[in-house]
């Protein structure tokens, strides 16, 4: 079995428990080196994690001939030159979501995808998380018949447990992350409804920067018909009062419903002809392990693209659609 040998290019809090160790306990898996301009920060991951080498500047991460994949959880500006130079550099790169700031970056990143023959992944993790994989079987296996219709609803306070803090707070700095927290939390939603029920046959959408607390807009809603059929509609809102909090996609089908929330543990619960059934699938220690160990496969030509960036600039664009100026 080849090896994949990683370095990680922005390893920030992301890389804590999420998704860094997983790139060495994947069979088949070594981390290499970890990269962050803050080279104290670097240094302290490396040593924690037993990580060989560290870096405070990407060029010489790339440069290690080490490393045959690099991971980039940087903030959504520097996506596509970082992937763009580790393809350059001879290696396979998996990029964080939001993929790139907008869908019409995706573009140079397929273009020098397929001129260096390298191979690129979007962290659409999700897809192999095995609650969501329950959730996808049960639909498939017609527990609520055909799908009809799904809503979305992702109402957070300004200040919410589920959104990672960072001292810059990038998330909410439109030129680093392509909008606000929508951009942030949305394509864990909206990359499932693709990929279960895409792809889209027509959209669209607001976004509106209602309370004023950051330069981002905290609101957006849109609305998209499926190729499938489904129609779906969804809600953002990043600074309710926090009794109005929720986390919730429903699923109507036309023999019943399934619901799930996104963050935390979650809660399948299907509500069909036999009554009401709760299923908890219990989350992996690295959330992204098991996307991880599909992507070593992937490099390793025993599979084939977890998820490609044609796949994740669809979900740029429905992004771009739902973000809209009001």
């Amino acid at each position: 079995m080849q090896k994949i040998r990683w370095g990680i290019i922005g390893v920030g809090d992301v890389c804590e428990v999420k998704s860094g160790p997983g790139f060495y306990k994947a069979p088949g898996s070594e981390l290499i080196a970890v990269m962050r301009r803050n080279g104290d920060k670097a240094r302290d991951y490396a040593q924690r994690h037993n990580v060989p080498h560290w870096y405070d500047n990407a060029e010489d991460l790339l440069a290690n001939p080490e490393i045959n994949a690099v991971y980039i959880a940087t903030p959504p500006a520097q996506h596509k030159d970082y992937a763009i130079a580790a393809m350059k550099a001879g290696k396979n790169v998996y990029i964080e979501k939001p993929v790139t700031l907008n869908a019409a970056e995706c573009d140079d990143i397929i273009a020098i995808e397929k001129s260096t023959g390298k191979k690129v992944t979007a962290a659409h993790y999700r897809r192999h998380v095995p609650c969501f994989m329950k959730l996808h079987e049960l639909i498939r296996a017609g527990a609520i018949g055909e799908p009809l219709l799904v809503q979305l609803d992702m109402l957070q306070p300004a200040v919410s447990k589920i959104i990672t803090t960072t001292e810059d707070n990038w998330r909410v700095n439109p030129a680093l992350s392509g909008g606000g927290l929508f951009h942030d939390l949305s394509p864990h939603q909206l990359d499932l409804m693709l990929y279960w029920f895409g792809p889209v046959i027509n959209a669209n959408g607001f976004g509106f920067n209602q309370r004023q607390f950051n330069n981002a807009d905290d609101t957006v809603h849109g609305w998209a018909k499926l190729q499938s059929g489904v129609l779906l509609q969804g809600r953002w809102h990043f600074a309710v009062g926090i009794e109005q909090t929720r986390d919730l996609c429903e699923i109507i089908g036309t023999e019943g419903k399934l619901t799930i929330n996104f963050f935390g543990q979650q809660i399948i619960r299907l509500s069909n002809k036999n009554g009401n059934e709760e299923i908890i699938v219990p989350n992996p220690q690295h959330i992204q392990q098991p996307m991880i160990e599909q992507v070593n496969n992937y490099f390793r030509g025993e599979r084939d693209n977890p998820c490609t960036i044609s796949e994740a600039k669809a979900v740029m664009q429905l992004i771009d659609c739902f973000s809209q100026p009001l």
